[in-house]
C-alpha cells in the first residue's frame, strides 16, 4: 500500500525567507512554487533524495489559527558526523537547544534546534555498523 514518505508540511510566515533558509542552510532546492487565492506553497527537495520533500505552506487568508507547536513534532536530517555538522551550522548562526548531542534509541546521536518559523528541526547521526 504505502510505498514511501512523500513530504512533510511546514506552515510558514514568510515564504521567501523560509526557502532561502532551507536552501542556504541545508542545500534544498525548489521543485515547484505557486499560489492560489488562499495559499502560497513551495515544494523543496535534496538532489541526493528527490523523492522526499518539504512542503511549505503560507495561508494568505487563514481559515483559523494554527497551533504554535504544530501537529508535526519535528523534521529530522541525517548527517555523517554530528560534531562537524554542529560546528558548521553554529558558524551559520544556528543556536542548538542543548550544548551537546543526545543519545538516540538506536545508539546514535541527535541535537535539536528551531527553524525560521519556530519549527523543531533535528540533526541525527546514525549508528555506524
Amino acid at each position: 500500500m504505502i510505498k514511501k514518505m512523500e513530504h512533510t508540511a511546514i506552515i510558514v510566515g514568510n515564504m521567501d525567507e523560509t526557502i532561502h533558509y532551507y536552501g542556504d542552510m541545508f542545500g534544498f532546492k525548489v521543485r515547484l512554487q505557486g499560489s492560489t487565492e488562499k495559499r502560497e506553497m513551495a515544494f523543496l527537495y535534496l538532489e541526493e533524495q528527490p523523492g522526499i520533500e518539504i512542503e511549505l505552506i503560507r495561508d494568505i487568508d487563514p481559515i483559523g489559527e494554527y497551533n504554535k507547536s504544530g501537529i508535526v513534532n519535528h523534521l529530522a536530517f541525517t548527517v555523517e558526523d554530528i560534531n562537524k555538522a554542529i560546528q558548521h551550522y553554529k558558524n551559520k548562526g544556528i543556536e542548538f537547544l542543548s550544548s551537546e548531542p543526545q543519545p538516540t534509541l538506536e545508539g546514535g546521536r541527535m541535537i535539536l534546534f528551531h527553524g525560521p518559523n519556530e519549527e523543531l528541526l533535528q540533526l541525527v547521526e546514525r549508528v555506524k555498523l
